[in-house]
């Protein structure tokens, strides 16, 4: 039984903090304990004074039974981030526009909270990745979407020497290249050319980036493959965006990404299923004239 909550959310919300204080008000009625991020809470509070709430850090996440994810997909990476590795399932109840990651949205005729309460979800496992820096301390080093390898400030290609368990694979040149988990598929990975993955099969996507030559092209692999990527350019340093977190890192430098020993717990209604996802929230094969 449900007892718990905790619940990240966003400061750049288009909706009225009201709607989020009456989702807060019927939790409650529902007898369940909740807790808030405390920057979050602090945004809310503006609209509401001396409402009593527990907050938290989110980098001190308290015990509960879920995590609510308030907002778009955005906010749900960065709730996968905090409470991934407690194996904490999460929810999320989409605030944003397209929200791809999240179960559903918050309107009048939505059922969500109920729905949950009854037992009428499953969990799903994604794969999640963690990566290693041979030169710089990575501070939050695990990604639900894509590890993306990037130029910083310059228009100077980047040469990618890219190992797959412990063998040579290529030489990637281009702009960059992207490490995508199934769940990432239709993110960045997507948007490069990629292909797009069933976010539960057992695999990991290299995607180039604007590559140099026309034979790069993305690359299925098993995901217990490690993957080690050494990257040169004409600049001091490159970036690495891991789910939109940037580290800067000297060129030359060294990068190991492999699957993390933890996934990501995600809700999922019983209706919920990947083809309709795929056909609401993308159009995928629908007629967009």
């Amino acid at each position: 039984m449900m007892k718990r909550l905790v619940i990240f959310g966003n400061n750049y919300q288009q909706d009225d903090p009201a709607r989020v204080w009456a989702l807060l008000e019927h939790l409650r009625n529902h007898g369940l304990e909740i807790a808030v991020e405390r920057q979050y809470l602090h945004y809310l509070s503006q609209d509401r004074v001396g409402y009593p709430l527990d907050e938290f850090d989110a980098d001190k996440v308290p015990e509960a039974d879920m995590a609510l994810s308030l907002g778009g997909d955005g906010t749900f990476l960065t709730t996968a981030m905090w409470v991934s590795r407690q194996g904490m399932p999460i929810l999320g109840i989409n605030m944003g526009h397209l929200g791809y990651l999240t179960t559903g949205h918050l309107d009048k005729n939505s059922n969500i909270i109920e729905e949950v309460l009854a037992g009428n979800y499953r969990i799903e496992e994604r794969t999640m990745l963690q990566v290693e820096s041979d030169t710089v301390d990575i501070p939050h080093p695990w990604a639900l979407n894509e590890v993306a390898i990037l130029r910083h400030d310059t228009s100077s290609m980047l040469d990618m020497e890219t190992r797959l368990r412990s063998h040579t694979l290529t030489t990637y040149r281009g702009d960059g290249l992207i490490v995508s988990t199934p769940t990432g598929s239709t993110a960045y990975n997507m948007s490069v050319g990629g292909p797009i993955l069933e976010p539960t099969t057992s695999c990991l996507v290299l995607s180039p980036i604007s590559p140099h030559s026309l034979t790069m092209r993305p690359l299925v692999v098993r995901d217990d493959s490690i993957i080690v990527v050494r990257t040169h350019t004409r600049a001091t340093h490159y970036e690495v965006s891991i789910d939109g977190e940037v580290t800067l890192c000297p060129t030359g430098s060294q990068l190991t990404i492999r699957r993390a020993d933890h996934c990501a717990r995600v809700v999922q209604l019983a209706g919920n299923n990947f083809a309709s996802t795929l056909r609401q929230k993308l159009l995928w094969g629908t007629d967009q004239r």
